[in-house]
């Protein structure tokens, strides 16, 4: 999933998001705003990891979404 997708897709990903990173609040997401190199800083700041760790976590979700929207087709 490219920053597009994420960017294009927000409303819908917001949740799954929050769910996916408990500690966000609605200000975080509202201050990520679909931006991808924002939610790799929230989730480095939030859970106090580096920067390599939140890039790979975000990776990971984004892998696991394009193979359900492969199933899903």
């Amino acid at each position: 999933m490219n920053t597009d997708i994420i960017e294009g897709k927000w409303e819908q990903l917001k949740g799954e998001i929050q769910r996916r990173w408990g500690k966000f609040t609605d200000k975080h997401l509202t201050e990520i705003n679909g931006n991808r190199k924002i939610l790799v800083g929230k989730i480095q700041e939030a859970y106090g990891i580096q920067r390599d760790e939140a890039e790979k976590q975000v990776a990971e979700w984004e892998e696991i979404r394009r193979t359900l929207n492969k199933k899903a087709s």
